[in-house]
């Protein structure tokens, strides 16, 4: 159920019954041979699914977030962090505003970690919110499952390789990661990481992939109680 498909009636008559939103964070940057929008599409394919088991409605994307370092990656349009805070800080008032109470933030990209932070300054301001984050990547049971396949998570390459994320043929096999000491220039970060990806396989079959959407949404769902 996503705002899009409703109108400010909807949402009016829907509050004297549930208070709860979820909230999608996303960005748009490199990802390889993976979409663009790859940390927008994921976290809403899990805001969806859980939509549609609870009735909890879908607020529109965050579809920037901050990615300054790959900048020099055609295509990756990055927020200021500062931007993106007043940003998110805007919204969780708007939300407020009309009346929600219960949101949960669906995280997709790393580099809007610090909105977490600026949330713990807003929920002081306002009485009654309560929100709860959730970055599916960083999630323990996702990792476990990662581990129990002998798999290593990271950036671009097969935890992020959804059917909806991909948008060209991936390459076979594995790609060693770079070493990588200290922080690094958007530049430096193109010329070391070349194709965007940050190692590890580039696509497993597809039923680990179904375990793993398939598991974050069990977390969705569960934080969705706001026991």
């Amino acid at each position: 159920m996503r705002f899009e498909e409703l109108n400010w009636f909807d949402i009016e008559k829907y509050l004297e019954v549930d208070d709860r939103l979820i909230f999608v964070l996303g960005a748009c940057e490199q990802h390889g041979y993976l979409s663009l929008a790859t940390d927008t599409l994921i976290p809403q394919a899990l805001g969806d699914a859980a939509s549609q088991k609870t009735g909890v409605p879908l607020a529109p994307p965050l579809n920037f977030g901050a990615s300054p370092y790959f900048s020099a990656y055609p295509g990756t349009l990055s927020l200021r962090l500062a931007t993106l805070l007043d940003v998110a800080e805007d919204m969780l008032m708007s939300v407020y505003g009309s009346g929600f109470r219960r949101v949960l933030v669906l995280n997709g990209h790393g580099g809007n970690d610090g909105v977490r932070s600026r949330i713990y300054e807003v929920v002081n301001h306002l009485p009654g919110m309560r929100i709860a984050w959730y970055a599916w990547w960083q999630s323990q049971s996702v990792t476990h499952l990662a581990e129990l396949h002998n798999l290593k998570p990271s950036h671009a390459n097969w935890l992020e390789a959804f059917p909806f994320t991909k948008v060209a043929d991936l390459p076979e096999g594995e790609k060693i990661p770079p070493k990588v000491d200290g922080l690094l220039s958007a530049g430096e970060v193109k010329q070391i990481y070349g194709d965007g990806s940050f190692g590890g396989a580039y696509q497993v079959d597809s039923a680990i992939m179904d375990q793993i959407f398939k598991t974050a949404l069990e977390d969705v769902l569960q934080l969705l109680k706001f026991e």
